[in-house]
């Protein structure tokens, strides 16, 4: 019958180094992450997007009085943006308009058997606030995703870093001339979208309530301040898109895996400063013109 040997006891020297030696990472207990850490964590990532963001904003407004300018650059910027986002904003802002007005109609009615302010009301609304909210929200899923994607492949694919390497700034060549075009064509897309809007909804309240046209196209609600707020909406909501859609495309990182993650950031971060931006502007619109 044979007698197990005990193991010796280890030397304190080795004992020491044993217990100095951290376990496999798979067996490490991490703390678990408390809500304060994750709010504070998430509080320092939107401040340091909220600095990155007016970093880029001043710098392209920087380069607008004091860049150089690409001859053609801001054409080709205003057609990308403005060409090629008409059917899809008329379509859209067509369909707003009739839904609206049909919508409003039908719940007027349970209320008053009158319908003589509805278009008045419709129009002021689509001044003062609608059609750019709901344009540029539509704007910011078309034209944010697409200077995100295009400037997240140039950074991917090193293009930013050679430009960088030439001593040609970025944010000159390429955010400036975006920003230029995107607040002319936002403004005139936001326009004419609200004038698509307008005939639809008249042709809607004529085919459906029978409200003539003379009736319906009423603009005795719609004044100086409704349109100052309106087409201050279009320019800041103009200047937004390109402004956060390309720090998007800047911070781009990891192949094409991160141009697909920079395109979603553009388009989520674009449409939540149009809502914010909206706040902001309405406050003060309420104030300057009650």
């Amino acid at each position: 019958m044979t007698t197990a040997h005990a193991p010796a006891p280890l030397s304190r020297a080795k004992r020491a180094h044993a217990e100095s030696v951290p376990p496999p990472s798979g067996l490490i207990e991490r703390p678990a992450r408390g809500v304060i850490g994750t709010v504070g964590r998430t509080t320092m990532d939107l401040v340091r997007t909220a600095a990155e963001l007016y970093s880029v904003f001043v710098r392209t407004l920087y380069y607008c009085f004091f860049g150089k300018t690409e001859k053609g650059a801001i054409l080709v910027q205003m057609f990308e943006i403005g060409n090629k986002s008409f059917f899809f904003l008329s379509v859209v802002m067509g369909f707003i308009g009739m839904i609206l007005v049909y919508q409003a109609g039908l719940q007027t009615l349970r209320v008053l058997p009158d319908l003589q302010l509805l278009g008045a009301t419709f129009l002021e609304l689509l001044v003062r606030d609608l059609a750019a909210s709901i344009g540029s929200l539509m704007l910011a899923t078309r034209v944010g995703a697409g200077i995100a994607a295009e400037i997240g492949s140039m950074v991917v694919t090193e293009q930013v870093d050679a430009l960088k390497m030439s001593a040609a700034d970025p944010i000159d060549y390429l955010v400036k001339p975006r920003f230029i075009a995107s607040i002319i064509m936002t403004t005139v897309l936001i326009i004419w979208a609200a004038g698509i809007a307008t005939l639809a909804g008249l042709l809607t309240g004529w085919a459906i309530f029978d409200l003539q046209p003379r009736t319906f196209f009423n603009l005795s609600m719609v004044d100086a301040g409704d349109l100052t707020i309106g087409l201050t909406k279009c320019v800041a909501y103009g200047a937004a898109i390109p402004i956060v859609s390309a720090h998007s495309g800047l911070t781009t990182h990891g192949g094409s895996e991160g141009v697909g993650w920079a395109t979603t950031r553009a388009v989520v971060n674009s449409s939540l400063a149009v809502i914010m931006l909206n706040m902001f502007i309405s406050a003060i619109g309420f104030v300057v013109f009650p």
